[in-house]
């Protein structure tokens, strides 16, 4: 049984393992962070949140400051969507933001007798997993 967590992210509770939740590349050990298995993109915050007022001008241009913020964007190495975005100083490892335990998520829905995936129907639909299965049948995504 595979169980929701997130738009793009569920728990096979058979392997224990992150699964992407368009295209099912495997994102590591449901017992640990998640992040490890994707691929990072370490943004200039500027290049997000561009300057308000004229940084030639202006030592404060209401645009974060790379030496304090930065973003990390983190993507499924399987099929590039992006599954999560966090603002970090400089240096700081990466959260864990989910830190699941899987044996009481297990007994959970076997008490339930329901399909996880049917219940909790949100996130991406057929038309992503189409489209995964086009950019893979051309050899874009593995």
């Amino acid at each position: 049984m595979r169980v929701p967590m997130t738009e793009y992210l569920v728990i096979d509770l058979e392997s224990e393992r992150w699964v992407c939740r368009v295209c099912a590349h495997d994102l590591g050990s449901a017992h640990d962070n998640y992040k490890p298995g994707t691929l990072v993109y370490d943004r200039d915050p500027r290049e997000i949140h561009q300057p308000i007022i004229d940084p030639e001008r202006y030592e404060y241009t209401f645009s974060p400051d790379p030496t304090y913020c930065r973003i990390l964007e983190y993507y499924c190495p399987g099929c590039g969507t992006q599954i999560e975005v966090e603002y970090l100083p400089p240096g700081h490892p990466p959260t864990v933001d989910l830190l699941i335990d899987v044996p009481a998520l297990r007994a959970q829905w076997e008490e339930r007798g329901v399909d996880a995936e049917e219940v909790h129907n949100y996130g991406p639909g057929d038309d992503a997993q189409q489209q995964t299965a086009a950019l893979r049948a051309i050899g874009h995504v593995r």
